[in-house]
């Protein structure tokens, strides 16, 4: 029985970095992107490798299991256990050196794929494997599973593709390992301790097992089950880092890498061929791998269909050729001509566009996770219940159609994807999880699906490792004899057993430990949303859309998730607190229900910018999920005081503003800003002398329209409203306003006062009734206010007509803009920093084409969240986080349009914006306002 709190005591006491384990954070840590959950004893994030070293001390101490943890897109259950997680992904994810000229990196462990891609990309290198999970994998979890990707066909696996490795074992031996020529061999061996005793046993077990390996080891590219004995073979080196990768942490931990680097094609272009379907696309392979490709990726018409059927991509989608089933061909060279002379002996169009490229290949890294839940909520999810089996491609046509036909024979439905050019076939199959006669079946398909595998001489796993999904099928794979030589290997370097046990090697049942299993009983709680989607309705199955895949850890492009990008948290991601909502819902982990102080900290941390609700393939909206438990929470626990400054502030800022002197001096004094809960840092916004509404002289031309004068916009910066008047009447419209002020209650849904919030709704209801009913279009500047007519309105009302009737009507200035064709002269340079409400529910293209139509230079990069995201950036405990959040992007961004003007729709925005880069801001009516 394991004593957590004296653990946790003595690592606290001798570490120099976080150890957590709180239930929080043990909840954070109970899943991955796999169908299983084990909940963690506690999680160590630790800064320097010392930290590692001693961390491991102290568990050997207490006889408890360690886990090495990185990314956690496993798929297969291997970044899950009943242990203490060792997480180097927050601290040590650094690219420690690049020596270009012998093409090798040294990494540490929590160094990210894209981040060595990235920098080995500027001496015209690259790490060749590269996951769908590139932004977010680790290198440490990639050396963990033996990691693929795309490009393995040009440059091998991850085995292939390291060189050394600084390992630490359970009982505290460190040192470098690689490849072993006998007279290094013999001078380790002659030195005693650990490592000699660990080299003897490795060395015995090839002599041993030599010729069982090299007659049992399937002889393909993508043998990624079992462990790398091949690599101690003599022919291969006595390569002992390699034997160690794919080993998922049963072994020892990796501390510091060395990896090769190969030289990336300077010139890539794409060929997608089209197939009538999915087998005829992997008869064609063995044509195309002639033709020397360095990506060679196919998918089928469930993934393509499902995308569809959802809307999805369907710009992108348009951009394949006619077929049921496509293969994506890459090829690259050093000049453009020579690549395009490559892919054309393929046939079919040659794609050198490197933005049309990059969206193709999008289609195939989110395409399965997008189509993760049924539409409807009809039937069973698919799920990667057998997901990565390879077979040599020179086969894969027949064994596709063999594997279909034991899908269909079963009952299931699937989806057929993955790196035809190595022969790993990926697939998302119906599997009934939450039964037992289920589980009865996928066990009875798994055994034979894994016979059929071996049958046409491949590999259980081509690319996601063994873990607990399939290391109980090993044996079906190996013999007798090899499963033994694995056990021995895993002996030599963990005779305990305390290294991420249970996985791979004597793994527990793939069908134990489930997370949505015959044992998931959540409850079902009353909802202020109703939660309705096109997957399923209700709280719960909200809180499902979160697969694991974890998207919202990638550092750049998009918007999610900011908050963790600023903090590097597990629990401060998206899917962080998709796993804590969903323990709460347990009532495991987190007991409290909705007056759980864990969820409500990693919730308070949330932006609520809506960045997941478009980012995430699944559409996780964490932002409800906020506004929903906070809604519960606060009847239950004390609101914080911003609740009655910031989160109210549509119910004071019309009183304020009759006395907008004396607000402005009482605003910006310390003890004023104490109360409110605003940070000393910040300069709060001014109440301006006269409304936008005590300004409004009705006036324009013909067409009526509402402009909605929304709290901001009246109150502090009526000068934008007023800009709008003016370019609406240049429009051609007639503006009238509301018959009086009413807000929309945005600030509510971030201290979960949904109460309120639904009052507000109602009062916009009846006060815009008759414009409404007369179809008039109503324009509402603030992005915030919009979406909250938009998304939050459905949400909390959708059953009532005139809801409905407002989400329609309401619009943006540069939608109703674009709509009217507007034309006018502004010829000016102009940087635009959308909203990240707009970017994650309508879009930027209505005012960035209305821009251009006006004669304006655009710079619109992609530049993710301000940082301010309503009140979130004026709390002192989120300043620097805000302020980090802004550096990420947009700040150095800024810095490289100094002669831009700077538009900003957004009120959070601009404040964010004109605070931090001290750089005017202008809405987009005042960019184009008449002059």
């Amino acid at each position: 029985m394991v004593d957590s709190q004296r653990l946790a005591a003595q690592l606290r006491n001798e570490l120099k970095c976080e150890v957590r384990f709180d239930d929080g954070m043990r909840a954070a840590y109970a899943a991955d992107a796999s169908n299983y959950r084990q909940v963690p004893i506690g999680v160590v994030l630790p800064r320097s490798v010392e930290d590692i070293v001693t961390a491991m001390r102290i568990c050997a101490q207490h006889n408890v299991p360690v886990l090495a943890r990185g990314g956690a897109t496993s798929l297969n259950g291997q970044t899950v256990n009943v242990a203490v997680v060792i997480d180097c992904s927050k601290h040590l994810d650094r690219v420690l050196w690049i020596d270009a000229g012998a093409r090798y990196a040294r990494v540490e462990p929590g160094v990210v794929c894209d981040t060595l891609r990235d920098a080995a990309e500027q001496h015209g290198l690259t790490f060749a494997p590269d996951p769908a999970t590139h932004s977010r994998c680790t290198l440490g979890g990639m050396i963990g599973n033996n990691s693929c990707g795309p490009h393995s066909v040009m440059a091998g696996t991850t085995v292939d593709n390291i060189e050394r490795l600084e390992v630490l074992t359970y009982d505290g031996a460190r040192f470098w390992c690689g490849p072993t020529p006998n007279s290094e061999f013999e001078e380790i061996v002659s030195r005693g301790g650990k490592q000699a005793e660990i080299y003897r046993k490795l060395k015995a077990i090839a002599d041993k097992y030599g010729d069982a390996i090299r007659k049992g080891f399937p002889k393909i590219k993508r043998r990624v089950s079992g462990y790398n004995l091949d690599q101690l073979l003599p022919e291969n080196g006595f390569n002992v880092a390699r034997a160690l990768v794919g080993s998922e942490g049963t072994c020892a931990l990796t501390l510091q890498a060395e990896a090769r680097l190969v030289r990336s094609p300077p010139e890539r272009v794409l060929v997608v061929l089209g197939f009538q379907d999915i087998y005829a696309a992997g008869d064609a392979v063995p044509r195309i791998l002639a033709a020397k490709p360095i990506a060679c990726e196919g998918l089928d018409e469930a993934i393509i269909g499902g995308l569809r059927e959802r809307g999805l991509r369907l710009d992108d989608i348009a951009l394949l050729p006619p077929g049921k089933a496509w293969l994506m061909v890459e090829f690259g060279a050093d000049t453009r001509e020579e690549a395009v002379l490559r892919a054309a002996a393929l046939g079919g169009g040659v794609i050198t566009d490197k933005a049309m490229i990059a969206r193709l290949w999008t289609i195939r890294e989110t395409g399965a996770s997008a189509t993760a839940l049924n539409l409807g909520a009809k039937g069973v999810d698919p799920v990667v219940g057998w997901e990565d089996a390879a077979v040599d491609p020179l086969r894969l046509g027949d064994y596709l159609r063999e594997f279909q036909a034991l899908v269909d024979r079963y009952g299931y439905r699937t989806s057929l994807y993955g790196h035809f050019g190595d022969g790993c076939i990926h697939a998302r199959i119906n599997f009934d999880l939450r039964t037992g006669a289920g589980l009865d079946h996928w066990r009875r398909f798994l055994t034979e699906a894994a016979r059929l595998v071996v049958k046409y001489g491949g590999s259980l796993s081509g690319e996601h490792g063994d873990g607990q999904a399939k290391g109980e099928l090993l044996p079906i794979m190996f013999s007798a004899e090899l499963m033994q030589a694995f056990r021995e290997f895993k002996a030599a370097w963990d005779p305990r057993k305390r290294m991420n046990p249970g996985k791979l090697i004597d793994a527990r049942p793939f069908d134990a430990d489930l997370r949505l299993g015959p044992h998931y009983r959540p409850v079902t709680l009353k909802t202020n949303f109703q939660f309705r989607s096109e997957v399923g309705d209700g709280f719960t199955r909200a809180a499902e859309h979160c697969i694991g895949m974890g998207k919202c850890r990638s550092s750049s492009g998009g918007t999610m998730c900011p908050s963790y990008r600023a903090t590097r948290e597990e629990r401060y991601s998206t899917r962080g607190r998709a796993r804590l909502l969903s323990e709460m819902l347990r009532g495991e982990v987190i007991t409290e229900g909705w007056a759980s102080t864990e969820v409500r900290e990693a919730l308070d941390w949330c932006l609520a910018c809506k960045g997941c609700r478009s980012d995430c393939p699944t559409h996780t909206d964490m932002a409800a999920y906020k506004a929903e438990f906070l809604s519960h929470h606060y009847e239950i626990r004390r609101r914080p005081r911003q609740a009655w400054s910031m989160g109210r502030i549509g119910e004071w800022a019309p009183v304020a503003s009759r006395f907008s002197g004396t607000a402005n001096v009482l605003a910006q004094l310390g003890i004023s800003k104490w109360i409110a809960g605003v940070s000393a840092e910040r300069t709060l916004p001014r109440f301006a002398s006269r409304t936008f509404r005590d300004q409004f002289r009705p006036g324009g031309g013909n067409e009526r329209v509402v402009l909605f004068d929304d709290t901001f916009n009246n109150h502090f910066r009526p000068q934008t409203a007023a800009a709008a008047q003016k370019v609406l009447a240049a429009a051609g419209c007639a503006v009238e306003l509301p018959a009086k002020h009413v807000c929309c209650g945005r600030p509510y849904y971030d201290y979960g006062m949904l109460d309120q919030a639904k009052r507000a709704l109602g009062q916009v209801l009846e006060v815009l009734a008759p414009q409404l009913d007369a179809g008039l279009p109503v324009v509402v500047l603030e992005p915030g206010c919009l979406s909250v007519f938009r998304d939050e309105l459905r949400q909390l009302m959708p059953d009532d007509a005139r809801a409905q009737k407002l989400s329609r009507q309401v619009t943006s200035l540069g939608e109703l803009l674009q709509k009217k064709n507007f034309r006018t002269d502004v010829t000016t340079r102009v940087f635009v920093q959308s909203h990240c409400h707009q970017k994650a529910l309508w879009g930027a293209t209505a005012d960035l084409e209305v821009l251009r139509s006006a004669g304006c230079e655009v710079i619109a990069p992609d530049t993710g969240c301000c940082g301010m995201s309503g009140s979130f950036g004026y709390k002192p405990e989120h300043l620097e986080a805000s302020k980090r959040i802004a550096a990420l992007a947009l700040l150095p961004a800024l810095e490289q349009a100094k002669d831009a003007v700077v538009m900003a729709n957004g009120f959070s925005c601009r404040e964010q914006i004109e605070s931090l880069a001290g750089r005017p801001t202008l809405h987009l009516a005042e960019v184009l306002a008449p002059k």
